[in-house]
């Protein structure tokens, strides 16, 4: 998300960076550009006028006039702005009630609601240490209803069947009172989408938010709508009294656009996003860390986190004592290190998270994929324990048989052991203790690798 704004945001405040002060004058271009690039992301234009004008008056100020470096303090202004435009901090759910709190999912057709709701029930197991059961209240597509069950099962969710003979309302309540009986933490309850707003949908809606009286009501949107989004959320606000937003689909979402107009528009604060299809690839969504990735700095804590929950720690400590007595990093070692890497998003969801990412060349992101990490997995799968163990045992007839056994060609089984290769020496380097030296290895070989 963001990578179009990341970009000429990035180009317009580097300009200002290398400038000895700041001017009208030069303010005036840079912001010139920035407008462009906030309406090219498809911000609402209410929200792009209102920052901008936020910026010049900051800009302007003592405390940047008079800073050593006036184009870096330029950057914390729009930076300071942006975090203000989508809520500044991260609100978390409010689930203080008598159990169990209920959580009520609205939304349109085919923005992502009923993954949303497995996704989220699996947030409040693994993070919050809940025990959550879900409900679909979605009487009319039968197809939703099985689709929830799947999911539920996948993630260890306590499911409770829908009788579409009875209304929507009536279908919340009865899985409420079975959650009380199990003692559940969370029911999660999923509704009815449309393909559009109409008056039929909200007045169901209605009805079955006034049974249930959730503790929080959370409007799933697809964030590729761009300012649509924030117009529909606007409109089920009026409607709803809405708690918070869900973005979805943020990765296939190159402009970002809903992520800065929401919180502008309907005055409610977006509290997950949805980073991908797996149903872990849900995150808290942090005004702060997000508006660091814009401008190209990152955001490491989000990656630190992501490594704390997603990364077998116990394979960790195994390979760490490994090394530390000296015995070699093998394939068998780097195939670990493919799947953790995996569980974590995959190489494009790290990638947004390092600082500097925007200066990379575009030619460079592009040979970072997770098909690719799958082929990488596959081909070292393909290979015995033996060979796994004794790497340089994989000479011409092996590596003929492994690329046959993965259906791959022999140059892709090349590049595998190349870039095995390059991590054995980082390992080396990361054995004798040297972080320097081993920081230092990964800035080169990151080159040889091409990323």
């Amino acid at each position: 998300m963001f990578d179009n704004l990341t970009d000429r945001l990035g180009k317009t405040l580097k300009n200002l960076r290398g400038q000895g002060r700041l001017t009208e004058d030069n303010i005036k271009d840079a912001m010139r550009e920035v407008r462009m690039a906030l309406l090219e992301a498809d911000v609402a234009l209410p929200v792009v006028t209102a920052f901008i004008d936020n910026v010049k008056v900051a800009a302007l100020g003592k405390e940047v006039q008079t800073s050593l470096s006036p184009g870096q303090a330029l950057i914390k202004v729009v930076q300071s702005e942006l975090e203000k435009v989508m809520g500044e901090r991260n609100e978390e759910l409010d689930l203080k009630a008598n159990p169990p709190a209920v959580i009520l999912m609205a939304g349109l057709q085919g923005a992502g609601k009923t993954t949303t709701v497995a996704k989220l029930g699996r947030w409040l197991q693994e993070t919050k240490k809940k025990s959550v059961g879900v409900v679909s209240a979605d009487i009319y597509r039968p197809a939703a209803i099985k689709q929830l069950e799947t999911l539920a099962s996948d993630v260890s969710l306590t499911f409770f069947d829908t009788d579409v003979s009875k209304s929507a309302a009536d279908i919340a309540l009865n899985a409420i009172e079975q959650a009380k009986k199990k003692f559940l933490d969370v029911v999660i309850v999923d509704t009815a989408g449309r393909l559009h707003i109409d008056d039929e949908m909200m007045t169901e809606i209605k009805q079955l938010h006034a049974a249930i009286n959730p503790v929080e009501t959370l409007f799933v949107v697809d964030s590729m709508t761009g300012q649509d989004a924030a117009k529909t959320a606007k409109a089920f606000d009026d409607a709803l009294p809405l708690t918070g937003v869900v973005l979805t689909k943020t990765d296939g979402d190159a402009r970002g656009g809903a992520a800065l107009s929401i919180r502008h528009i309907t005055g409610k604060p977006i509290k997950f996003v949805g980073v991908g299809e797996a149903t872990d690839a849900l995150e808290p969504f942090h005004p702060d860390r997000m508006a660091s990735r814009i401008l190209g700095m990152g955001d490491m804590l989000s990656l630190i986190e992501d490594i704390e929950q997603k990364v077998d720690k116990k394979k960790a400590d195994k390979l760490a004592r490994k090394l530390h007595k000296g015995k070699g990093f093998d394939l068998a070692d780097f195939v670990e290190q493919l799947e953790q890497m995996q569980n974590m998003g995959g190489m494009g969801a790290m990638m947004d998270k390092f600082p500097g990412m925007n200066e990379v060349p575009q030619d460079m992101k592009d040979q970072v994929n997770d098909q690719q990490l799958a082929r990488q997995i596959a081909v070292i799968r393909s290979m015995t324990k033996q060979e796994k163990r004794y790497p340089d045992l994989i000479k011409g007839n092996r590596k003929k048989r492994i690329a046959k056994g993965c259906g791959q060609e022999l140059q892709d089984v090349n590049r595998v052991l190349k870039q095995f290769k390059m991590m054995q020496k980082m390992m080396k380097r990361f054995k004798k203790g040297n972080m320097a030296n081993m920081v230092r290895g990964i800035k080169g070989n990151m080159r040889g690798m091409r990323m």
